[in-house]
């Protein structure tokens, strides 16, 4: 049945408009002017509606935790809860574990998707190919150089639902770099000890996303830039940041958000969702809710409490940009961040029907979702 969404102040990702949205089965099938008759209506009442946020790195929902049990019922968790904080496509993020768990994760997201036809779009590999001197709440014991045969195994078996892949570029050979950049999957750099110069070759490879930028990596400094000096100048380079006040300093978000511009996005991080789970404990990972944020034994980080929701709010409260920039960095930035950029993230002809509704000020945001089944 078609509908038709009225009434709105509607951010397409390229404009504001108060054009009309019509939808049917899931999809986004015109924006227009008229009103077509005969048509079931959904009045937005002067509210504000934009595509549903699009998170690439989240690690847990309610209840649990996607490294610990990569399954079904875990991904179902991530993305139902997500949807409750306006989040309608996500990544579930999968952190350094062995290769039999790699490959159970990536067998998991690949069965749900053939049963649901909703917004998981596969999986983010946050390790194990990381560099052991950042790898920040990542077990030491699953953190590990790639050997030729377990990467090409994780790319055969994986490539069709890997969507993101973080690594240290400089614990690969040349010959191992080469083959996740022929596999398709985006390849993200982390957790990573790179000069600014290593950066800047690594990134002439075809590498253009950073994860959790200031996070885990090589910081600016006057006389070695760094990772981050390197995504600062690089203006392929995508950077994504938890905006959470503790992961980084809003100044500092300020800072990255006034050089990247169009490149600058956010992500969850979220170890769970709701801040529910207030202890937890898996093999040599634990992390504890102290003042609003999970860390670790050890005191480090060990993955955020905020929704997108939240991100998006405190990016319009600290970051001083109007809510059609601060819903772009959930949105179309995002989806352009993986390659997406002409399937999500906007409100246009043939993208999904997943919508987030919020008033001026971002105070309140709501999940309108007609893409899942």
């Amino acid at each position: 049945m078609k509908q038709a969404i009225v009434n709105g102040i509607v951010h397409t990702g390229e404009e504001i408009i108060n054009d009309v949205i019509i939808i049917e089965n899931g999809i986004i099938i015109s924006v227009q002017k008229e009103i077509p008759n005969d048509i079931h209506l959904i009045d937005l009442q002067g509210s504000h509606i934009s595509a549903g946020f699009i998170d690439i790195q989240i690690n847990g929902g309610e209840r649990l935790y996607f490294s610990q049990t990569p399954t079904e019922e875990t991904i179902h968790d991530i993305y139902e809860t997500s949807l409750k904080y306006g989040t309608t496509h996500t990544l579930p993020c999968l952190i350094s574990s062995s290769k039999e768990t790699i490959l159970q994760g990536i067998e998991a997201i690949r069965n749900y998707k053939t049963k649901y036809n909703n917004g998981v779009l596969g999986m983010h590999l946050e390790g194990p190919f990381l560099n052991p001197l950042k790898r920040g709440a990542h077990s030491i014991n699953q953190v590990r150089k790639p050997t030729n045969s377990e990467l090409e195994e994780i790319i055969r078996y994986g490539k069709d639902v890997i969507k993101v892949i973080t690594i240290a570029p400089e614990c690969f050979t040349a010959e191992q770099l080469d083959m996740l950049l022929e596999s398709g999957i985006v390849i993200s750099a982390g957790h990573s000890t790179m000069t600014y110069k290593e950066a800047q070759h690594y990134f002439s490879k075809g590498i253009k996303l950073v994860t959790h930028l200031f996070n885990a990596m090589t910081q600016f400094g006057h006389r070695e830039p760094g990772l981050v000096g390197a995504t600062f100048e690089n203006e392929s380079v995508y950077a994504p940041v938890i905006l959470d006040g503790a992961h980084c300093d809003y100044a500092a978000a300020r800072v990255a958000y006034k050089l990247k511009q169009d490149k600058f996005f956010l992500i969850s991080d979220a170890a769970f969702l709701g801040r529910k789970v207030s202890s937890f404990k898996w093999e040599n990972f634990d992390a504890h809710l102290e003042n609003g944020f999970y860390r670790n034994e050890e005191g480090n980080l060990a993955g955020a409490s905020i929704s997108m929701e939240e991100a998006v709010q405190n990016a319009f409260n600290h970051l001083n940009v109007s809510a059609d920039e601060a819903i772009k960095m959930a949105t179309c930035r995002v989806a352009a961040a993986i390659n997406m950029e002409n399937k999500l993230g906007k409100i246009k002809p043939g993208f999904p029907a997943s919508f987030v509704t919020f008033n001026d000020n971002l105070s309140r945001i709501e999940t309108l979702n007609y893409n899942s089944i």
